[in-house]
C-alpha cells in the first residue's frame, strides 16, 4: 500500500529550492531599495553647508540654478536671511549638446535655454542616470513657439541628447539641494539657462546672431535677478517673456539703473569697434574641468560623442574689431583754434583767420566775376556756385610744377 505522503514529496523538494531563490530575489530587491533610498537621502556635503552658513543661509532655503552653456556651468544661488538670492556654489557641466541658441522641437539635440520651473514631482530618484530631475521643457514660452519635446533633464553620468549631465557626485549633490528645499518649504525652484553669462561684452560680442532678440529677452530677466535679488515673476506675452515689476520701488530702481547701464555699455563696446562673432559647436561642450579629469582616466561615465568636442566653441569672426579713437572734446579743439592758441605762431604771412577778417575774402576774390555787393559768406555762396556752372567765372591758373627730377638734380 502506497505511503499517503508520497505523491507529496515532489513538492516538498521544489520548495526547498524555491524558497531560497525567493528570498534571495527579495533580498536583491530590498538591497536595491536601499541603494536607491541612499543615493536619493544622501546629505549634502559639509563644506557646501558651510559655504551656504557664510552667505547668511541654510539647506532648507528657497533656491533658485543658473546654467550657462558656453562656459558649461551652472550655479546655485539660496535666499538668505535677508530675502536676497546669493551665489553659493558653481558647478561644472560634463556634457551639454546642440549650439548656442533655444530647444525648439523634439530630437533636435538642443539644450534648452529660458526661464523654467521645477516642482518637486519632477524629482526622479529612480533615473536610469543616478539622480535627476526635470527641468519643465517646454515651458510657456517654448509652447507659444511651438516647440516639442519632453524629459529635458539635469542628471548623472556624462552624456546628453539636450540635457544637462553632471556626473553621478554633481547630480547627487545638486538633488540633495534641491531635495532640502523642498523640504524646507518651496514648492517650486526657478532654473534659468542662458547660452553664456550675460555680461555686456558677451552681448555685444554676439550682437549678430539670428537668436540676438531672444537672448535680449533673457538679457532682461537676468538683469533684473542679478539687481533685484528676487526669483523673476515670468509670464509670456504676445510670443515674448515678459516680467512683472518688483513690489519694492527701490528694488526696481536698482533694476532701470543696471539695465540701462548694461544697454549704455553694449552700444558702447559696439561703437567703439568690438568684434561681433558667432560660437559655433558641433555637438554641444563640456567644462575644462571635466575634459583635465577625463585625460587622467577619472571615470564619469558614458560620454556621448566625446569626438565633437574637439568642435567645441570655435569662433567665426563676423565684424573683425577695429579702434575708433575717441572724439576729440569741443573744448580741446576750441583751444587748439582760439585767438590764444599756440599755433597761431604756425599760420603763414598772409593768412587772416575769418574772424578777424573785416570783409568777406571769399566774397572780395570773387568780385571779378560776379556781379555782387554781398559781404558774407552765405550770400556770396550761391551767387559763386552759379557762375562755376555757368562758366561765367574761368578755371584757376596753377603755377607748373618743377618736375620732381629736376629738384632731386638741383640738391
Amino acid at each position: 500500500m502506497a505511503s499517503p505522503n508520497g505523491p507529496r514529496r515532489p513538492e516538498r523538494s521544489r520548495l526547498r529550492v524555491l524558497v531560497p531563490a525567493l528570498i534571495g530575489l527579495l533580498s536583491v530587491a530590498l538591497s536595491s531599495a536601499a541603494a536607491l533610498a541612499e543615493k536619493a537621502n544622501a546629505p549634502i556635503p559639509a563644506a557646501t553647508l558651510a559655504l551656504m552658513a557664510a552667505r547668511g543661509t541654510d539647506a532648507a532655503s528657497p533656491i533658485v540654478l543658473r546654467a550657462y552653456k558656453k562656459e558649461s556651468e551652472i550655479e546655485v544661488w539660496k535666499r538668505n536671511g535677508a530675502g536676497r538670492y546669493v551665489p553659493i556654489k558653481t558647478y561644472p557641466i560634463c556634457r551639454w549638446s546642440g549650439q548656442l541658441g533655444p530647444k525648439t522641437k523634439s530630437g533636435d539635440r538642443q539644450t534648452p535655454e529660458g526661464f523654467y520651473t521645477v516642482a518637486k514631482s519632477q524629482m526622479n530618484p529612480n533615473s536610469r542616470y543616478y539622480l535627476s530631475f526635470d527641468i519643465g521643457y517646454p515651458n510657456a514660452y517654448d509652447r507659444a513657439h511651438g516647440g516639442t519635446g519632453s524629459a529635458v533633464m539635469v542628471h548623472g553620468v556624462c552624456s546628453s541628447m539636450g540635457c544637462f549631465a553632471m556626473t553621478d557626485a554633481v547630480a547627487g549633490e545638486l538633488f540633495s539641494i534641491a531635495r532640502e528645499a523642498f523640504s524646507g518649504g518651496q514648492r517650486a525652484f526657478q532654473f534659468q539657462s542662458f547660452p553664456f553669462r550675460m555680461t555686456a561684452a558677451n552681448m555685444a560680442r554676439h550682437r549678430t546672431d539670428p537668436n540676438i532678440a531672444f537672448w535680449r529677452q533673457l538679457k532682461e530677466g537676468s538683469d533684473r535677478f542679478e539687481a533685484t535679488g528676487e526669483e523673476p515673476v515670468v509670464s509670456v506675452s504676445g510670443g515674448r517673456y515678459a516680467f512683472a515689476p518688483s513690489p519694492d520701488p527701490a528694488k526696481e530702481a536698482a533694476f532701470v539703473a543696471l539695465h540701462k547701464d548694461e544697454s549704455d555699455r553694449i552700444a558702447g563696446l559696439v561703437d567703439g569697434g568690438a568684434a561681433a562673432v558667432r560660437t559655433t559647436y558641433s555637438d554641444g561642450g563640456q567644462h575644462a574641468f571635466w575634459a583635465a579629469r577625463i585625460r587622467q582616466g577619472f571615470p564619469v561615465g558614458d560620454i556621448s560623442r566625446p569626438e565633437a568636442l574637439a568642435y567645441a566653441g570655435q569662433e567665426v569672426v563676423l565684424i573683425p574689431a577695429h579702434h575708433r579713437p575717441p572724439p576729440v572734446p569741443e573744448a580741446v579743439w576750441a583751444e587748439w583754434i582760439g585767438r590764444g592758441s599756440p599755433s597761431l605762431a604756425l599760420r603763414t604771412t598772409d593768412f587772416v583767420p575769418p574772424y578777424e577778417a573785416g570783409t568777406d575774402r571769399i566774397a572780395a576774390g570773387v568780385a571779378r566775376y560776379v556781379q555782387t555787393s554781398a559781404r558774407t559768406y552765405a550770400q556770396t555762396w550761391p551767387s559763386l556756385a552759379r557762375a562755376a556752372i555757368e562758366a561765367e567765372m574761368p578755371p584757376p591758373a596753377f603755377t607748373p610744377l618743377q618736375p620732381q627730377i629736376e629738384k632731386v638734380a638741383q640738391r
